[in-house]
């Protein structure tokens, strides 16, 4: 699992292995309006890029992410960024039927913004879809979770709009992008939540 790599594809977008020869893109993708990531954590300029893609990298070597750049499907240009991370695999007994099935059994999806020329374009909802069917019908994880900021309205209704259940209010949960003590509004799908949610993207990704 650890640095796992692989490319997820869609009708409109492709999710390719973050690297280094992405961070143009990425400096191009953000500079559209960065105004708009008032409440994300979205790298401005190449230092900032450079050191957010060394990151991920690094927690990608570590097992605890699989970190992607999202690109249009027509013309390869990078429009923004996304990534499974907080990948957990839990300590099932030796005689439990999960133990040693070498896959995440839980995760959270984070990381993900969109230049401004992507937004309501579906490439949100595209990116989603590819990455909720493969931790359940690949990894068969048990939950897929997310965290947005409390004052990040547009989010929130995202991932309402798509089947997540508000699970809660973690108060001080992590540093803002505005480096102050932020409160993360923390939804989930799980398991059994799958089918339906999957439904849900199928048609408003219009398929």
């Amino acid at each position: 699992m650890a640095g796992e790599r692989f490319t997820l594809e869609a009708k409109h977008i492709r999710l390719e292995p973050l690297d280094e020869h992405h961070v143009d893109g990425l400096v191009e993708a953000s500079s559209e309006d960065p105004d708009l990531y008032r409440w994300s954590p979205v790298p401005q300029g190449k230092g900032e890029a450079t050191s957010y893609v060394e990151t991920a990298l690094s927690w990608q070597d570590a097992g605890t992410a699989v970190p992607f750049a999202i690109l249009r499907a027509e013309d390869g240009t990078v429009i923004g960024s996304t990534r499974f991370w907080q990948i957990e695999r839990w300590a099932w007994p030796a005689n439990h039927p999960s133990h040693g099935r070498g896959v995440p059994d839980v995760c959270e999806i984070g990381y993900t913004w969109l230049a401004k020329s992507a937004i309501r374009t579906g490439a949100n909802t595209e990116a989603k879809l590819l990455m909720l069917r493969h931790a359940f019908e690949v990894w068969q994880v048990l939950r897929v979770c997310f965290h947005a900021d409390s004052r990040n309205l547009r989010s929130r209704a995202a991932l309402e709009r798509i089947g997540g259940k508000l699970e809660g209010v973690l108060r001080a949960h992590r540093m803002a992008a505005d480096s102050i003590p932020r409160d993360s509004v923390r939804y989930s799908i799980i398991a059994a939540e799958w089918p339906a949610v999957k439904e849900r993207l199928l048609k408003l990704a219009g398929q």
